[in-house]
């Protein structure tokens, strides 16, 4: 795990970083519809499971972007090089979810190898984190039984928590489209609205890449 260290003056924001720090500290959620009708159609044609590939996307542009790797730690404010994703999974015979993370890899093969072998290996489980906890990591978590138009998350003493937290939710059929509702928690002194809308634009930008690219390799 490497944390890297900055010094608050050097940030590009720091007059809102502090404002959101000190004066009006707070978090904020956006939910937006992300359109994946391609993907699950290339994903069925590949027998791939939709779950692991949308960690697997969210992960890539989290590890691409530094503000979304912010943190603290002993009270100093860094950014982790590399941040794992630990996301949930559900137990269908006790109806318990659990947290478990995937060792991030930027090779899409490589890391739903080692996301098959942990989902294998913790999937009965009813422990609610039964790898153990890592510090480099940020959460996501999934409720496909429902197509939430928003969600929020009210965690207690959160203003120094400043990963982003991602929730999923259930796809749904919008007229000839596939559309999935994607929710983003953030801690306001790293993040804007800017930074969320930018984010949920390269994901479907990331995903429609990956999906021409592979399909023309197909082909």
């Amino acid at each position: 795990m490497s944390f890297h260290l900055i010094n608050k003056s050097d940030l590009n924001r720091l007059e809102h970083f502090e404002h959101f720090t000190n004066n009006v500290p707070c978090t904020f959620s956006i939910t937006a519809n992300i359109n994946i009708t391609n993907l699950i159609y290339y994903l069925k044609t590949k027998n791939i499971k939709l779950y692991p590939f949308l960690i697997y996307s969210i992960s890539y542009l989290v590890n691409s972007n530094e503000f979304f790797r912010l943190s603290k730690e002993n009270n100093s404010l860094g950014y982790f090089e590399i941040l794992n994703p630990s996301y949930t999974i559900f137990n269908k015979e006790t109806n318990l979810f659990s947290n478990i993370w995937t060792e991030y890899n930027d090779n899409f093969d490589i890391f739903y190898e080692n996301y098959l072998l942990d989902f294998n290996k913790f999937s009965n489980t009813d422990k609610l984190s039964p790898k153990g906890e890592i510090k480099n990591c940020f959460n996501i978590s999934c409720i496909p039984w429902v197509s939430f138009t928003s969600f929020n998350l009210n965690i207690k003493n959160s203003y120094d928590y400043l990963i982003p937290i991602f929730t999923i939710g259930k796809y749904f059929n919008d007229e000839e489209k596939i559309l999935l509702p994607l929710c983003i928690q953030a801690n306001h002194s790293v993040l804007d609205g800017y930074h969320i809308a930018t984010f949920f634009n390269n994901l479907e930008t990331f995903i429609s890449l990956f999906v021409e690219k592979n399909t023309r390799l197909i082909n």
